[in-house]
């Protein structure tokens, strides 16, 4: 089962590797679009946009629906969610880090800042 799910968390972070998906997910993410809307902003062909479409449909963060000879694409969010609690677990590390770096900063500033006026004896 572990196995598993790192396959599927493998398939969504490489999808997200690239820039190009990363904006047609985006794109998804505000109403469906056909491939060709998909492809639109991009200079690229259809058949690069439905490899693109095709890598974002086996990471499982789309799904396609053909209805006749135009394919509709619809963000599949299920999937960002497994990835999104994965990295959840470095962000409370990360955050920790922060706030370690932001008190030290603190103490430091405080040791460097000159005393106010008028506290001379």
């Amino acid at each position: 089962m572990v196995e598993y799910q790192a396959a599927q968390l493998d398939t969504v972070f490489h999808a997200l590797g690239d820039a190009t998906r990363r904006r047609m997910l985006r794109e998804l993410a505000q109403g469906d679009r056909t491939v060709g809307q998909l492809a639109e902003p991009f200079a690229i062909s259809l058949a690069a946009a439905s490899k693109h479409i095709k890598a974002l449909e086996n990471a499982g963060l789309i799904h396609r629906e053909v209805r006749g000879r135009t394919h509709h694409c619809r963000l599949a969010a299920e999937r960002l969610a497994a990835a999104h609690e994965w990295l959840g677990y470095y962000e409370r590390f990360w955050t920790g880090r922060l706030d370690i770096l932001e008190r030290l900063l603190r103490e430091e500033a405080a040791k460097t800042s000159p005393a106010p006026e008028g506290d001379d004896p």
